[in-house]
């Protein structure tokens, strides 16, 4: 078996089964980290505000959202770890929509098409404003990011830009079996 399929193989196997219901809940719990890898297909691992240097020398990074490309947040405060969440549209240079998991008023569950919103002064999306479910609106305060990873020519070359579709589709596709719980 090629790296590339026991790679692509053991990243949906680790999604499926953190997937899988718990009897007390009967709902997918998912950490944003392993939820991005398999939704983008950017296989980094690790703490979400890690991947913004694991990325360098292996997938672009830029301050522009691409769809398809992973938003990084630095680690502040009570998010420690930091934050992932992957662009599913471009709306204009300022508002984008993510899909993501384990944000604030969802604890382990997926949201899906959060609008997200650059709040930094010089349009270069380093802080953000996200969607808050408990208010019905986007949050008020904002959050410090790195910027985009971009699933770019060095992921392709390595292969992994072959996968990332049929990731997408297989999270897509778990996503569709396990919804979340009020979605």
């Amino acid at each position: 078996m090629t790296g590339r399929l026991r790679l692509a193989l053991c990243s949906f196997g680790i999604a499926a089964g953190l997937a899988l219901p718990s009897p007390a809940t009967a709902q997918p719990f998912w950490q944003c980290a392993p939820f991005a890898r398999v939704f983008s297909g950017v296989q980094l691992f690790g703490a979400a505000a890690s991947w913004w240097h694991q990325a360098i020398g292996k997938y672009g990074q830029g301050n522009a959202p691409r769809l398809g490309s992973v938003l990084v947040f630095k680690a502040v405060g009570a998010m420690r770890s930091g934050h992932v969440a992957t662009v599913t549209q471009v709306v204009s240079d300022r508002i984008i929509k993510v899909t993501h998991a384990n944000w604030g008023g969802s604890p382990g569950q997926v949201e899906r098409d959060v609008t997200v919103v650059d709040s930094s002064a010089a349009n270069d999306w380093s802080a953000v404003k996200v969607w808050y479910k408990p208010i019905g609106d986007i949050g008020i305060r904002a959050y410090p990011t790195y910027g985009f990873i971009y699933a770019g020519a060095s992921a392709v070359a390595r292969g992994v830009g072959n996968t990332a579709a049929d990731l997408r589709s297989d999270a897509v596709r778990l996503l569709d079996r396990n919804p979340p719980a009020g979605q």
